[in-house]
């Protein structure tokens, strides 16, 4: 076991976002416990893959365990995993209201409650949550009510939690993305989505890995949302 090397806790690890979060943090050095429900072993031994639902607790509990068994420590958990649906809101279905809830709150809610122990117990320990610009700046072009009430909630605990545990040496951030290019988005609708962020370009997923370093590296900053989001959030165009 080593006790040394930083640990990092990273949802939904195992594409898009996700997979460049569990990149970066394994080029500045540390072990990566990745969960995301079909996420399989690769060659680097430094990352250890959890697969399962993460808005299972016994999930959510396996990673944690996965982590302080192998590792000894967590120093950041990296709440990445998340469902979002664009509908108008009255064509929402229970289904889509369970699995929003299920995924963006419950799944939050079961790991970071369970990695928050070890790390008070050590002083010490990050946490980051990635969101979305819509929760501050909905567009008219993007019907987004579930993502606007579950990661509005991660918006609203971000800012809890950070003044809640900050004499415990625990820092809570957050990302809030506008729409990042990844295989969700069919190459069709590029222009379309490129046109809605005043930057005129969608955000590329090193864009969003930037800022999830910056955060793990500033000491100073805690209960911040950070907008990389090529301007949505200043407002309307």
């Amino acid at each position: 076991m080593n006790t040394q090397q930083k640990v990092v806790l990273i949802t939904g690890a195992s594409q898009g976002i996700g997979a460049g979060i569990v990149r970066a943090y394994r080029d500045s050095g540390y072990a990566v416990v990745a969960n995301s429900r079909g996420i399989r072993a690769g060659a680097d031994a430094g990352v250890i893959a959890v697969p399962g639902d993460i808005s299972e607790r016994a999930v959510a509990r396996r990673v944690v365990d996965t982590a302080l068994e192998r590792f000894g420590r967590i120093d950041t958990l990296v709440n990445n995993a998340g469902i979002f649906i664009s509908k108008p809101f009255t064509e929402y279905t229970q289904e889509d209201f369970d699995s929003a809830l299920g995924v963006n709150l419950g799944g939050f809610f079961h790991i970071t409650q369970l990695a928050l122990a070890p790390m008070l117990s050590r002083n010490h320990g990050h946490i980051v949550q990635i969101t979305t610009t819509l929760v501050e700046q909905p567009l008219s072009d993007v019907p987004a009510g579930l993502a606007s009430l579950t990661k509005g909630g991660l918006a609203a605990a971000t800012r809890g939690l950070a003044i809640e545990y900050a004499g415990r040496g625990i820092r809570v951030n957050a990302v809030a993305p506008g729409i990042i290019k990844t295989p969700m988005h069919a190459a069709a609708t590029h222009d379309f989505l490129d046109k809605l962020h005043p930057i005129g370009r969608m955000g590329e997923i090193p864009d969003i890995v930037d800022a999830v370093l910056y955060l793990e590296r500033a000491g100073f900053v805690t209960g911040e949302t950070i907008n990389v989001d090529g301007g949505q959030h200043a407002g309307r165009w």
